[in-house]
């Protein structure tokens, strides 16, 4: 029987700051470490067995005299520190130039050809909170029927609307031709439709978020795993991230608690070769609006939720944990950060030895391949055989 492997991302749950996070304005980021500090300790049982506490200093969580898990921390060699470029890295695509951002909002020859486009004018065009430019904005926005567009510190072309001013098939649309118009030297990493509800004062984004990625500019591990006859499934934004590429399927999920149920679900229908999945609350709700205490119970809700993924993991099968990159909620940026990324590997046949700190997210997706027992020629080094 073949083994099946399950890698879960806690996206942007950080392991401290890289050491070239200085180039970035990370220098005093730990996104883990500054959570549990804020809380005054986590609680994390399960994470605390399997080895959590043996990455990093983590009050609350002390390190496993004998871990489940084996454990270590993964090292960016991407340039960035955006959602994009992390998982590409984990699955093998090291990008050596960052995606292009707009801290001053994108050039007024660009928004005119995609007003030209959609048939609408549009608002904002600047940085901005995805909350705070709807409170801001959304008024007008209600009156005129012209779409939102902002961006962030990180590689993204943001377009808001309500949903009963633009209906969210026909915003996905309006992204759907932004992603044609952003090429070249504007090829940003993803657009993002953001649909939401409400009235001046109580507006409230929707969980119908979606992400239109550019493809990988290479074959990944998925792409080789789904040619060898592999199936792949990709839990949560898996699906967007990767562009639809290298899944056998996508399955969207909204919020942590139902991703681990899907992907508790998938181990339980026992047709996946490989199952790969996204927990985005910790970024998106938590990290990018400075909610430690939001963070923290995050973390401890995840917690209790992997009990029920690893109860169904069969006794070869492997399960890793990691994150893509950090998103520190106490410092005073609300972007992501540049940090180490965790790294747990667990099964009932893996040994608990420590992986050390790894040079490449590449690593990841090396062993992965190697576990599928595919032939994989790209980036990283694979560390099954310590597992082994």
């Amino acid at each position: 029987m073949l083994r099946r492997v399950v890698v879960v991302v806690a996206d942007s749950a950080g392991a401290g700051a890289l050491p070239d996070a200085g180039a970035y304005g990370d220098e005093a980021s730990n996104t883990l470490g500054h959570v549990a500090q804020a809380a005054g300790g986590l609680k994390l049982p399960l994470l605390q067995r399997l080895g959590l506490g043996n990455i990093l200093p983590l009050q609350g969580v002390p390190p496993a005299r004998e871990p489940l898990a084996a454990f270590g921390r993964l090292a960016e060699q991407s340039a960035g520190k955006d959602t994009t470029t992390g998982h590409w890295e984990l699955m093998g695509i090291i990008l050596p130039r960052p995606f292009p951002v707009y801290p001053q909002g994108f050039p007024p020859a660009l928004i005119a050809r995609f007003e030209k486009a959609i048939g609408r004018r549009t608002l904002g065009n600047k940085p901005a909170s995805g909350t705070a430019i709807i409170e801001e904005l959304g008024a007008e926005h209600l009156a005129t029927g012209w779409p939102i567009v902002y961006t962030s510190a990180d590689s993204v072309f943001q377009v808001a609307a309500h949903e009963e001013v633009i209906p969210p098939e026909e915003l996905y649309h309006i992204c759907a031709v932004a992603r044609r118009l952003l090429t070249g030297a504007d090829a940003v990493a993803r657009v993002i439709a953001r649909p939401f509800v409400g009235r001046p004062g109580s507006f409230r984004r929707t969980a119908d978020r979606r992400d239109f990625s550019l493809p990988p500019p290479a074959p990944t591990v998925l792409d080789q795993a789904l040619a060898a006859g592999r199936r792949v499934l990709g839990v949560g934004k898996i699906g967007d991230i990767f562009a639809g590429r290298g899944l056998t399927e996508c399955r969207h999920t909204a919020g942590n608690a139902a991703g681990l149920a899907a992907t508790r679900a998938a181990l339980e229908e026992g047709t996946w070769d490989l199952v790969f999945t996204n927990l985005v609350d910790f970024d998106m709700l938590y990290g990018h609006r400075n909610d430690a205490a939001g963070y923290a119970r995050a973390l401890e809700e995840m917690d209790r939720g992997l009990g029920r993924v690893l109860a169904a993991l069969g006794q070869e099968d492997v399960f890793f944990l990691t994150a893509d990159h950090g998103c520190d909620p106490t410092t005073p940026s609300t972007d992501h950060s540049r940090e180490y990324v965790p790294l747990l590997a667990y099964g009932r046949t893996v040994r608990a030895v420590s992986l050390g700190t790894r040079t490449t997210f590449a690593d990841l997706g090396a062993t992965v391949a190697d576990i599928l027992g595919l032939a994989w020629e790209g980036p990283g080094t694979s560390f099954w055989p310590a597992l082994q």
